[in-house]
């Protein structure tokens, strides 16, 4: 079995944040962009950590932490968002929400 190089990380994470990006950019429900976001951050942080192996550097591996802990912030605070847009617009659909507009 051939080893596992730094290019497989790479294609990996490009595979990963190419879903993300057309998640976020074609889909409607708030949710699935939200997982899409997600999937992006993951990418990032694949990189962080492949790169890290490769230079001999634990920085990668610590900033990636710190990306997963902000992606949980974001995730408990955006859920709690779409919960109260959902409870008042009774949808989860970005182009019905329109809270913003007069």
């Amino acid at each position: 079995m051939p080893p596992v190089t730094v290019a497989h990380y790479i294609f990996l994470s490009t595979a990963l944040f190419t879903i993300g990006t057309i998640g976020v950019l074609t889909r409607r429900n708030v949710i699935i962009i939200l997982m899409s976001i997600e999937l992006i951050l993951n990418s990032v942080n694949i990189n962080l950590v492949a790169f890290s192996k490769q230079l001999m550097s634990i920085n990668g591996q610590t900033f990636a932490i710190f990306i997963i802990v902000d992606a949980v912030a974001e995730a408990a605070v955006g859920l709690g968002i779409i919960i109260a847009l959902f409870r008042n617009k009774e949808t989860v659909n970005a182009d019905e929400i329109d809270l913003m507009k007069w």
